[in-house]
């Protein structure tokens, strides 16, 4: 909603917005656009009448302006919506999707475009560190998108990404998620079925060949497809992966032939990541961009705001900010940082926010993911008082399982508990990382100013559970 605001404001479109509660980096990017947001939801934010109200998928019927829309008969539409109207209609529309790793991948493909001189519109959520911005509409003909699965408005309960029209699909992964939305696995196949019906026999499907449940949705393409990965059954495979230079190094090859083995370096740790870029690869290939101009731009990809970033080093101790919510992505921002500092003592913190996360759906898995740190930090599931017990993560049995793996691990019922603990337990060498999909009450300054100022955290000492 943040990078629409800003694509329609950069058109001359006046722009107005409220939300509950705004925080970088996206706070910052409206604040550099000059967009002020109203602070919570009311009638008078709709005084005088605009155009066209534009309501994102986080509101629901009750929302006083929400109401004051269809009270007042103002014209409204969805975010996906508008921007399959004015920004990617008339453009190839190259759109990414599947459950991890979409962000970053979105924002490599386009940096990818971009430095080989392409000029795409994309639109991306979040901030990529060499874009400077999460949009662009650009004059290049090609709009690129991050796919999200999740349901486009109150009005309309279908996938985002049915509106994106894609003539070119990037999907590189599929799992279990959103469960506020997909009542099982099935229903998320079905939808990425739908998705794959939308892309035309003249287009391209590039597909991570090495995951099983892609594979079975794959059966209902009717578009060529490329698929990449790790295996030799790819049509591009990476092969002799390994980490160098705070990155990977690895080969790729096509196994089918025609094209000699090359090497590629990217400035990322993960084997997640190679798949990524393997991805970005395929599309880059298929539209024409030579390995010379894609490895110069994987050269200088720096990433993404809230995916694995480091937010600062205080007396030698390193405290980074990622975005992980599903146990896969906190598995695999977890294995990353290991491979970055294998020396050091790994400090996960975790809070259950997102809509999947709080329940006890992926608990077993959430264990799994949390064991590959040293020591365990987890909050108390959000909106703890909206959900049934039987149904709910057990922050405590999460904590006790991971002691029973000989981690040090422990459940808090708020971050000002957290805090205090990592300000008595932190020391020089420590790599902290403070995974949430929300704001986490700006844990990750509060920690470093505390550990630039070691003095009692805020929050009186409380025992923890």
């Amino acid at each position: 909603m943040a990078s629409l605001a800003v694509l329609l404001q950069k058109r001359g479109h006046r722009v107005t917005g409220s939300d509950a509660d705004v925080y970088p980096p996206m706070s910052t990017l409206l604040a550099e656009n000059g967009l002020s947001v109203n602070e919570g939801y009311a009638a008078a934010n709709l005084d005088p009448p605009p155009d066209l109200v534009v309501i994102g998928n986080a509101l629901s019927r009750g929302n006083p302006e929400v109401e004051a829309t269809l009270a007042q008969g103002l014209r409204y539409v969805s975010m996906a919506e508008l921007l399959k109207e004015h920004f990617i209609q008339g453009n190839t529309s190259l759109v990414v999707a599947g459950t991890h790793g979409k962000t970053t991948t979105t924002a490599l493909l386009a940096w990818v475009f971009r430095e080989a001189g392409r000029d795409p519109g994309f639109l991306i959520g979040g901030i990529a560190e060499n874009l400077g911005t999460s949009c662009h509409e650009g004059q290049g003909g090609v709009f690129i998108t991050e796919g999200d699965e999740y349901d486009t408005a109150f009005f309309d309960k279908r996938s985002k990404f049915f509106h994106y029209q894609p003539q070119q699909l990037l999907l590189n992964n599929l799992e279990f998620d959103h469960a506020d939305i997909f009542a099982s696995f099935d229903d998320i196949k079905r939808a990425f079925r739908g998705l794959l019906g939308l892309v035309p026999s003249n287009g391209r499907i590039a597909a991570n060949g090495d995951d099983p449940a892609l594979a079975e949705v794959l059966q209902k393409a009717h578009s060529p497809i490329m698929r990449f990965g790790l295996g030799p059954e790819n049509d591009l495979q990476g092969t002799k992966l390994r980490v160098a230079d705070e990155g990977m190094r690895f080969t790729v090859k096509s196994p089918s032939g025609g094209v000699p083995d090359r090497e590629f370096r990217l400035p990322m740790l993960g084997e997640h990541n190679v798949r990524n870029a393997l991805g970005v690869l395929t599309l880059a290939q298929h539209n024409g961009i030579p390995d010379h101009a894609v490895q110069s731009a994987f050269n200088r990809f720096r990433g993404i705001k809230r995916r694995q970033e480091l937010r600062g080093t205080v007396r030698g101790i390193s405290v980074y900010d990622d975005f992980a919510h599903h146990p896969t992505a906190v598995r695999e921002t977890l294995a990353a940082l290991r491979l970055r500092h294998p020396d050091r003592r790994l400090i996960a913190v975790f809070e259950p926010r997102s809509n999947t996360s709080v329940l006890k759906l992926h608990e077993s898995k959430l264990i799994e993911a949390l064991a590959v740190a040293d020591f365990a930090l987890l909050n108390h599931p959000h909106r703890l008082e909206q959900i049934p017990e039987a149904a709910r993560l057990d922050s405590e049995a999460v904590a006790a399982a991971l002691q029973k793996r000989g981690l040090q691990a422990h459940a808090f019922s708020d971050s000002g508990r957290i805090l205090q603990h990592l300000a008595v337990e932190c020391r020089p060498q420590d790599v902290v990382v403070i995974m949430s999909n929300g704001k986490f009450d700006n844990l990750h300054q509060r920690l470093l100013e505390t550990l630039v100022d070691p003095v009692s955290p805020d929050q009186p000492p409380t025992n923890k559970t």
